[in-house]
């Protein structure tokens, strides 16, 4: 099974959404997200992400923030950022000699980020741009038959 991690700053919002919304295409793979601040360790999902997500027929209720870690190289094959900031602080914690794919996660849909709807309150923008993203990564992990 591959395993991918999307990594935002608090992960309240972006990855979690990001987790959710994939998870749903691709059941089959391994996911999880992470925040690379330690800020809401323990934390639902942001309440409006929520909302906006379970609209759309994305459950994140079960989900709780963690915080990055090296450990994480290890642990998944994949590692989908949500920003450069973000890219930037889960590359300062690569330990040596390890090759993980490290990409950013909007760069599947042609963007350069996935803002952060904490702050622009443009919950919907976040999602489509989510979603957008995820479809991608669904043709890319398509089975071909």
């Amino acid at each position: 099974m591959t395993r991918v991690l999307f990594v935002c700053l608090g992960n309240i919002c972006r990855s979690p959404a990001a987790e959710g919304v994939v998870r749903s295409r691709l059941p089959d793979l391994g996911l999880d997200s992470a925040g690379t601040g330690g800020w809401h360790v323990g934390a639902p999902p942001y309440g409006p992400m929520q909302a906006a997500a379970r609209a759309r027929g994305h459950d994140l209720s079960d989900l709780r923030a963690r915080q990055f870690d090296p450990s994480d190289f290890e642990a998944f094959e994949l590692i989908f950022a949500m920003d450069a900031a973000n890219l930037r602080d889960i590359e300062a914690q690569r330990p040596p000699g390890n090759a993980t794919r490290v990409e950013n996660f909007a760069e599947l849909a042609g963007a350069a980020e996935v803002p952060d709807p904490y702050y622009t309150r443009d919950f919907e923008g976040c999602l489509d741009l989510i979603e957008a993203c995820a479809e991608a990564l669904s043709r890319r992990f398509a089975v071909p038959r």
